[in-house]
């Protein structure tokens, strides 16, 4: 596939007190999807919100809402998600047993269907549910809090994860430590979907969203055109 590359701005480097312009603001600053970070205190060492805080804020925007559920176990509330207003719903590999079970559960939501890949999870993780699948995160940072320093291992980990995907038209999304100097290198790579949040919240106002979205794009777009050149 050649998509151009969507930005997916993090939520979690939000200003919370005032969320639902916030997410106003990202998306007339250019981004393309709203990523909404959901961690439980137990699959990851934070907590952050949940599907009511979701559906608040889903009636500022038509933008795509990319759910991230970083909890365990999570099939029990992917209802709760898809009810909230969630457009993809993206579970982790490692969160539970049964994840062909998990994927299904989100497809018959009529929701589409993501699974996610922590640094030390390898893509073969998810060889035998790609039919299940519209969208794979590789995470660049161990999940569970912003700011962290992108992880390159994962660079080659995404180039592994292009290719046995092949023609399949699956989204492959980065999550953590996505900067104009790091987007490039995964864009080269195969991504298509970056997530951001410190990097496109700095400055905090519309007109500095905009210029972080726009470096982040551009830098990433060049890197994509050059690969396929």
């Amino acid at each position: 596939m050649n998509r151009k590359t969507l930005i997916a701005p993090s939520v979690l480097s939000a200003d919370f007190s005032r969320l639902g312009e916030e997410v106003e603001d990202i998306i007339e600053a250019g981004a393309d999807w709203v990523h909404l970070d959901v961690m439980d205190g137990h699959f990851v060492p934070n907590i952050t919100f949940g599907p009511q805080v979701i559906k608040s804020i889903r009636g500022r925007t038509a933008a795509v809402f990319d759910c991230h559920l970083m909890i365990a176990p999570a099939d029990a509330y992917l209802a709760a998600f898809a009810d909230a207003g969630c457009d993809f719903i993206t579970v982790h590999a490692e969160a539970g047993p049964h994840l062909d079970r998990s994927l299904q559960t989100i497809r018959n939501l009529g929701r589409k269907a993501g699974v996610s890949l922590n640094p030390s999870t390898p893509e073969t993780a998810i060889e035998y549910v790609l039919d299940r699948l519209d969208l794979v995160l590789l995470m660049t940072v161990n999940p569970g809090f912003g700011g962290q320093a992108f992880i390159p291992s994962v660079i080659e980990k995404t180039r592994r994860l292009k290719a046995l995907i092949g023609d399949r038209p699956i989204h492959i999304e980065i999550d953590g430590g996505v900067t104009p100097e790091t987007a490039p290198l995964v864009a080269a790579a195969g991504a298509d979907v970056l997530v951001a949040g410190s990097a496109i919240f700095k400055g905090g106002s519309k007109a500095a969203y905009a210029a972080n979205i726009a470096a982040i794009r551009h830098a990433a777009d060049d890197a994509r055109h050059q690969k396929a050149a």
